[in-house]
């Protein structure tokens, strides 16, 4: 039996990605692991790189990887923005991979604060990436 839903649109600067009824979902905003259910207090937070996991009205879960943004959640809905939002099975392993090695050989040879810090934030991106594809492979 399907509990209470509410709408959830997480659009990227490319297209609308979701626009459904969903049950709940769980994301990481900058404070923390955030738990959203129909009904939730008004928020507005900005939000990690990583994934949302959403619980579809019918109980199957869908994963997305998230490049950050921002989630506001109104009464009746909850909006995701995000500069980049990926389906989890659309990731390409070999080639996030291949970005995770790139920014490790980056940071080790940086020669400027501005190098460090961008190499650090495509690890940070590759990694959440290699956690939506494992997540995903362990669901099936």
């Amino acid at each position: 039996m399907a509990g209470i839903t509410f709408l959830l649109e997480v659009v990227s600067a490319e297209k609308k990605l979701v626009s459904q009824q969903v049950e709940n979902i769980r994301v990481t905003g900058t404070e923390g692991e955030l738990g959203i259910y129909a009904g939730h207090t008004p928020l507005l937070t900005s939000i990690k790189p990583g994934l949302v996991k959403i619980k579809l009205k019918d109980g199957r879960e869908e994963v997305i990887y998230l490049s950050g943004g921002v989630l506001e959640v109104q009464p009746n809905a909850v909006i995701i923005l995000a500069e980049t939002a990926i389906r989890g099975e659309n990731l390409d392993k070999d080639k996030i991979e291949k970005a995770r090695k790139q920014a490790e050989h980056l940071m080790t040879n940086s020669n400027s604060e501005i190098d460090f810090a961008r190499a650090s934030l495509d690890l940070e991106n590759a990694m959440a990436k290699l956690r939506v594809i494992e997540m995903i492979k362990h669901r099936k």
